[in-house]
């Protein structure tokens, strides 16, 4: 199973999981080592497709050196040259289709712009880290797609082993009645609503009451999302990573906090387990790091976000639907998330945290207009999936926009990170410090 570094959940999708990892256990099998596992020719196929099973002897990391698509929109290959023979696992995902490659820690050395355009059945494709030990190969498909086959090809003389993907088209039937044909299994209950547990909101001015601060960190993006990316190929999942590092630094050497990050290097990090774990610290505030991306390039600036179920505006609307589909972007099976429904407790703390939240986000904002530019009606408000901590207030600070030249000379430079990070940490002291202890709810 592909098991999460932050409470170790399992984020392999669920579609076609269960032969997923009864085809990975038969793999792992004494006297069962095949180079690779083809695809039935049976119609009901458009699930796990393939596991191959390969030790690394040295446990070094898998290198993929170049990567290529051929074909049509009836039949397309996708073929990636690696440096050895490796265990991979090969599945498909509707809503959004996608085919996802599973596959032991791999460095991609992909040119720049690899991925961004596709051709036949695959619109576009990325790849990165997805946990510890593991990296995935996400292909974005256009419709509904059966795995014909999947294998590697071992080196021979001067050319490198490859990986190789073969598609064809299929229907929406063909498809979903694959999903139906899976091993039986038990219906998953739904979700039950998070506990409400002995920790609660900590309020405003709460350093005067000698009690610790915990500030958690949330790096946006990471390992295979890389967010957005600028026309000179900056990508956020860096920059955010990048200025969050020096935030903490800031944080921690004032000694008046204890500061976690849930990400320190580039790692795919779930919507749901970035809430999670700063519920698990306990955390008197979390501030999620992210860089935007416009197609109108004038726009600068950076903004603060707070939840609510009703975005400020259209802007705020469409940035909480393209952060929430981080998941998707990463191969995250989607199709049986359910949202808590929270009992009236639960509904009480989480309208008295929202009210926190607001409060640090105005404070927050006061800083940033000092020292940076902000965007007209700098606080905004939607329905990020990140900020759903009841008992945890919580922001979204969009730095600045890679899209905008400047912002991204800005974003780049360790000076204006460091100035920045200053202003947040000075919001933080400001927002728990003693003359807001009396903050109305």
């Amino acid at each position: 199973m592909i098991l999460q570094r932050i409470g170790l959940k399992e984020i392999a999708p669920r579609p076609f999981a269960l032969a997923a990892i009864a085809l990975a256990m038969l793999a792992a099998q004494p006297g069962f080592a095949p180079a690779a596992v083809a695809a039935a020719d049976s119609d009901d196929q458009a699930g796990v497709v393939a596991v191959s099973q390969q030790k690394v002897a040295d446990g070094s990391r898998i290198v993929a050196q170049a990567s290529r698509l051929a074909g049509d929109e009836k039949r397309t290959r996708f073929v990636v040259d690696i440096d050895r023979n490796a265990a991979f696992v090969v599945f498909a995902l509707a809503d959004p289709y996608r085919v996802v490659i599973d596959l032991p820690e791999t460095e991609f050395r992909f040119a720049d712009g690899q991925g961004r355009t596709g051709r036949g059945l695959v619109s576009a494709y990325r790849y990165g880290l997805i946990g510890p030990g593991k990296s995935r190969i996400v292909l974005d498909v256009g419709g509904p797609v059966k795995v014909d086959k999947a294998y590697v090809v071992d080196a021979v003389d001067d050319q490198p082993a490859r990986l190789v993907v073969d598609l064809v088209s299929t229907t929406r039937a063909d498809f979903m009645a694959a999903l139906a044909l899976r091993p039986a299994a038990k219906t998953p209950k739904p979700a039950p609503p998070p506990a409400l547990g002995t920790h609660e909101a900590v309020r405003p001015g709460a350093a005067g009451e000698g009690r610790e601060i915990v500030v958690v960190i949330d790096p946006g993006h990471g390992g295979i999302d890389p967010g957005a990316t600028s026309r000179k190929g900056t990508l956020e999942k860096d920059v955010v990573l990048a200025f969050s590092k020096k935030l903490a630094d800031v944080l921690g050497k004032s000694g008046r906090y204890t500061v976690h990050m849930t990400r320190d290097h580039d790692e795919f990090i779930p919507l749901a387990d970035r809430v999670s774990f700063a519920r698990e610290h306990k955390a008197s505030l979390l501030i999620s790091v992210h860089a935007d991306s416009v197609s109108a390039g004038s726009v600068s600036g950076a903004t603060v976000y707070t939840l609510s179920e009703r975005a400020s505006d259209a802007v705020a609307a469409a940035l909480a639907e393209k952060e929430n589909r981080s998941d998707a972007i990463a191969g995250v099976d989607l199709s049986e998330e359910t949202d808590a429904v929270a009992d009236i407790l639960i509904d009480l703390v989480q309208r008295e945290t929202k009210n926190y939240a607001v409060f640090f986000a105005r404070t927050l904002v006061g800083e940033l207009k000092r020292h940076t530019g902000v965007v007209k009606n700098p606080h905004r408000s939607a329905g990020f999936k990140v900020l759903k901590a009841h008992d945890v207030p919580s922001v979204l600070l969009e730095l600045g926009y890679l899209t905008n030249p400047d912002d991204e000379k800005h974003l780049l430079d360790a000076e204006w990170q460091e100035k920045v990070a200053q202003s947040v940490a000075s919001a933080v002291a400001d927002y728990f410090g003693e003359r807001h202890a009396q903050a109305p709810d």
